[in-house]
């Protein structure tokens, strides 16, 4: 039973571990990535969809979409397309709209005219190819607000810190119970070492009294020897 408890435990703390750690990643690369027009992961560029107005057949706001660098020329009508806004309400904002029909604007410069499919209304004006930045390829379903729930403090003490600080006690816990331990098997040690030294005290205790029993042994044959000698001496003089 403890070696199954000790595998289970071994096996949540690593979970907790990769949780952390991958979280921790992904914030750096969508912090880094995301909604930036000069960054790509693997040839796509990454957006999060802040409106509906494509909910209709496509995607809707929170998702996460991946649109990959286009040459403008070879996009047709029913394409979607990704575009920095030139609209006077909307000016420099990324919109991620379906191509309604192929034209030119006043100058003659070829572009498209886009719309929302939610709507069905065209943009106020047209996208030529130099504000084109890709065309849709993919959905990350909901992605866009987990990824903005990270970038918040609630998000990031849920993901981030909380599973970090589980680990840090555990390991602090971890850590005095070793320690622990080791002391307790330290003072056992001291006091088996006590017990060898007390013993072998008695031993040599044991050990002196038996050669002092045996010197008085001997002392006293030594004074009975003499003592019989004497008085062998005395009846040979008399």
């Amino acid at each position: 039973m403890k070696k199954v408890l000790k595998v289970v435990r071994s096996i949540v703390v690593w979970i907790f571990v990769v949780f952390a750690v991958a979280m921790t990643i992904f914030t750096i690369i969508s912090v880094n990535t995301f909604n930036r027009n000069d960054r790509n992961i693997w040839g796509y560029k990454a957006y999060i969809v802040n409106t509906d107005s494509m909910s209709k057949t496509d995607f809707k706001a929170g998702d996460l979409i991946l649109v990959k660098e286009t040459d403008p020329s070879t996009l047709r009508s029913g394409d979607i397309i990704t575009y920095m806004s030139q609209s006077t309400d909307s000016f420099g904002e990324t919109i991620t709209h379906k191509i309604r029909k192929l034209t030119t604007d006043a100058r003659g410069n070829p572009g498209f005219i886009t719309y929302s499919t939610t709507t069905d209304q065209d943009d106020d004006t047209i996208v030529t190819y130099m504000y084109v930045l890709g065309k849709y390829e993919k959905t990350v379903p909901g992605l866009g607000y987990f990824f903005n729930f990270m970038k918040t403090p609630q998000g990031y003490i849920t993901c981030i810190f909380v599973p970090f600080m589980i680990l840090i006690i555990y390991q602090a816990v971890n850590f005095v119970m070793v320690f622990r331990r080791y002391k307790k098997e330290q003072v056992a040690e001291m006091e088996a070492e006590r017990e060898r030294i007390e013993d072998e005290k008695e031993k040599n205790a044991q050990m002196m009294a038996e050669l002092q029993a045996l010197k008085k042994q001997l002392e006293d044959r030594v004074m009975s020897d003499d003592k019989k000698t004497e008085e062998n001496k005395d009846e040979t003089k008399a």
